[in-house]
């Protein structure tokens, strides 16, 4: 018959082997994940000045704005799957509401990949607005920022909505309805 004091150096002899296998697996796992977060942040989020855009009209959808984002030269980040930051005045109803009701992939942007979001100036069915020549616009998040662009065309401004980024420009067109 085995006494309780014999079998109390064995039970705390496999407690601590166990305790050193926990550990080992809890530091490797701990490695392993901050060696995959480092991996993944390679590409940090866009600011606006990392960007270079351009601005041009479009004719499908009764006609709208495409702004294409490039990375700079040297460049590597990424624009989360939301719409930009943009207004055509500095009054309230002259900003552009979401267009989409989801967020979308990111895209990622380093040497000649772009992003575009589409931008509809006038989304009534109406003669009235406000007319403007220039865009204001931003990454959503660092409006600090925000850069002007001339328009292609004046544009009659009521109601403006935006798309989200996308990686595709046939994906960055505004329906409106």
């Amino acid at each position: 018959m085995r006494s309780h004091f014999a079998a109390r150096p064995a039970r705390l002899a496999l407690a601590a082997v166990a305790a050193v296998a926990l550990t080992a697996t809890a530091t490797a796992t701990a490695t392993a994940a901050s060696a995959a977060d480092s991996r993944g942040s390679a590409a940090r989020a866009c600011g606006t000045k990392d960007l270079t855009f351009k601005l041009t009209t479009e004719t499908q959808a009764g006609g709208y704005f495409l702004v294409t984002a490039k990375a700079k030269s040297g460049v590597t980040c990424y624009l989360k799957g939301v719409f930009p930051s943009a207004s055509f005045g500095s009054a309230a109803d002259t900003e552009v509401a979401p267009a989409e009701h989801a967020v979308s992939e990111n895209v990622v942007l380093s040497g000649s990949t772009r992003a575009y979001a589409g931008i509809n100036p006038k989304t009534t069915n109406n003669d009235y607005g406000k007319e403007f020549d220039r865009l204001h616009l931003s990454v959503a998040g660092d409006e600090a920022n925000s850069i002007s662009l001339d328009l292609p065309e004046t544009a009659l401004v009521d109601r403006p909505v935006a798309t989200n980024w996308h990686a595709d420009p046939a994906d960055a067109v505004p329906f409106s309805g």
